[in-house]
């Protein structure tokens, strides 16, 4: 019986749950919206949506810690910090991603967009 090498795995998952995450700081569809289109009428769903993928993305990180598996260089430190302290608040949105990052990104979504 051959060993699951839990590592790629998990590496996958993160990448996954930071991609929803980022998703739902653009106010972009996620799998959460297509699970609850109802929902988008709501003014709290914004944030509810957020704090969804918050929270799976930090049980991933939980069970990857567990398992040994490193997660910290798929992030920025701020990012890093910020998921350590576990809070999601204003500031995480508002600095989620960083200077350069944050140019680079808003020059894909605007190539995506036309």
């Amino acid at each position: 019986m051959s060993e699951f090498d839990f590592k790629p795995f998990f590496e996958g998952k993160i990448a996954a749950a930071k991609t929803q995450f980022e998703r739902t700081i653009d106010c972009k569809h996620t799998e959460f919206d297509t699970l609850y289109p109802y929902m988008s009428e709501q003014p709290q769903f914004f944030w509810y949506k957020r704090y969804v993928a918050w929270q799976e993305l930090l049980t991933i990180i939980k069970l990857s810690s567990e398992l040994e598996v490193s997660w910290e260089k798929l992030f920025t430190d701020m990012q890093t910090d910020y998921i350590k302290s576990k809070v999601l608040d204003a500031k995480v949105l508002d600095n989620w991603y960083d200077e350069q990052e944050q140019a680079d990104h808003e020059e894909k979504s605007s190539i995506n967009e036309h």
